[in-house]
């Protein structure tokens, strides 16, 4: 064994008994695995969300409140492997987000308040990034969320899938009841269609 399947073992070790643990309803492997998946899970509700959720909460919100729902259900998880609590992760985040939109388009927010929530969210970013450098993310962010929003819902799911939840091409293909080669085609072809968008 190489030095790097070495360190490939004991990664895919330290995953399982992380796992575990998560499984036996230790809150602090539970933990440790959502930051391991929090990037995933920020990009996951930032697309998943769409622009009349987004206008309301910002993404970082949402996703922190999945996590601690994750937390106060620990003991909800049962050991199956990081498929297994990717999706419990995911099918957490996609109720929150219905939750949320339903929240929402019943109107239950004051508009002053809104705007206060707003305003008070934007300034905390303000001491990181210049005004022109705000702009500029804010307006490559919304091209890939309209670019994103313009594919059918297949091929967004696909997308999510493999570049957000980090799927393998099997898992996908098994998900769907298709062989692997399809599922490499179907994410090449909307892969390509996103980018034409771009």
């Amino acid at each position: 064994m190489t030095p790097a399947d070495d360190t490939l073992l004991a990664m895919a070790q330290d995953l399982e008994s992380l796992l575990r643990r998560a499984s036996q309803r230790d809150e602090s492997a539970v933990a440790v695995l959502l930051q391991q998946h929090l990037p995933a899970l920020r990009a996951f509700v930032r697309l998943k969300a769409g622009p009349m959720l987004l206008a309301k909460e910002s993404c970082s919100d949402l996703a922190q409140s999945v996590c601690r729902d994750v937390l106060e259900n620990a003991e909800r998880f049962r050991f199956g492997g990081e498929a297994e609590f990717r999706t419990w992760l995911f099918t957490t985040a996609m109720r929150k987000i219905a939750d949320r939109a339903e929240h929402w388009q019943a109107g239950k927010r004051d508009p002053a308040r809104e705007h206060f929530a707003a305003s008070e969210a934007l300034s905390g970013y303000a001491a990181f990034y210049s005004p022109s450098g705000q702009a500029a993310a804010r307006e490559e962010l919304e091209r890939v969320e309209a670019g994103f929003g313009k594919l059918a819902a297949d091929k967004q799911d696909v997308i999510l899938k493999a570049r957000i939840l980090g799927m393998s091409h099997a898992e996908i293909a098994k998900e769907l009841g298709k062989s692997e080669g399809a599922v490499r085609t179907m994410l090449s072809r909307a892969l390509a269609e996103l980018a034409e968008h771009l």
